[in-house]
């Protein structure tokens, strides 16, 4: 799979993609980043690429005629042209179903905000899906990226050491309810045990307890998320 990200800031992702599962994925060729300066397509000496608003008010928006041929010139660069993801928070928002749907592309272009958001233009033009990773604001898209890709490579196959480890994530669509309570050496902590059915090699058991525990979570935290299973 590859990330096309298209921002102001791509050194914002020097740390990201040299770490952790992200960075084993993109080592076994099973992943791509690739990082473009909207800059590079600013037509003045000055590297422009948003003014003020018409209208008046405050901040800047970004330019039209820097992001369109930017967005445009990294579609032709393979012979896919990708799916073109605007980050922004008039989006859809971003959850695990979603996540899946982004999935099934082999190519997936990021445009990352900045300021006052876009000029209208760009989305009449380039008609992006818009996605939103919250009801909060951020200073850029940079870092709601940087959540889609964490989201997304879980679901490419091999990137996890356990194809089933996102299968049985919280939200999944395998898994609507959080997931259950986990456990690891040592067995006694403080006082607290482990719960002995955890102990009993007994399988079915402990696939009972697990489901049990894992439905008693989501009452009690995400109650709302019961109606999408029942």
């Amino acid at each position: 799979m590859r990330f096309d990200v298209l921002t102001l800031f791509p050194e914002i992702f020097d740390g990201y993609v040299g770490a952790s599962v992200l960075k084993l994925a993109i080592q076994r060729g099973l992943v791509e980043v690739h990082r473009h300066n909207i800059r590079d397509w600013a037509t003045d000496r000055h590297r422009s690429v948003d003014d003020r608003p018409f209208g008046g008010g405050p901040g800047m928006v970004l330019r039209a005629d820097a992001i369109v041929p930017c967005v445009e010139t990294v579609c032709r660069q393979t012979g896919d042209p990708g799916h073109l993801v605007m980050l922004t928070p008039q989006g859809r928002r971003f959850d695990q179903q979603v996540a899946e749907e982004l999935a099934v592309h082999q190519r997936i272009l990021l445009l990352c905000g900045r300021y006052e958001g876009f000029d209208e233009r760009i989305r009449e033009i380039l008609k992006p899906d818009e996605i939103s990773v919250g009801d909060f604001v951020l200073n850029g898209g940079e870092t709601a990226a940087m959540v889609i890709i964490d989201a997304v490579i879980r679901l490419v196959p091999d990137v996890l050491g356990d194809e089933q480890s996102s299968a049985e994530d919280s939200f999944s669509t395998e898994n609507r309810w959080l997931e259950c309570a986990q456990y690891t050496r040592p067995r006694t902590y403080r006082g607290l045990e482990v719960p002995p059915v955890l102990l009993s090699g007994n399988h079915e058991e402990i696939a009972k307890w697990r489901q049990q525990d894992s439905r008693i979570r989501t009452e009690q935290r995400r109650a709302d998320l019961l109606g999408s299973v029942d």
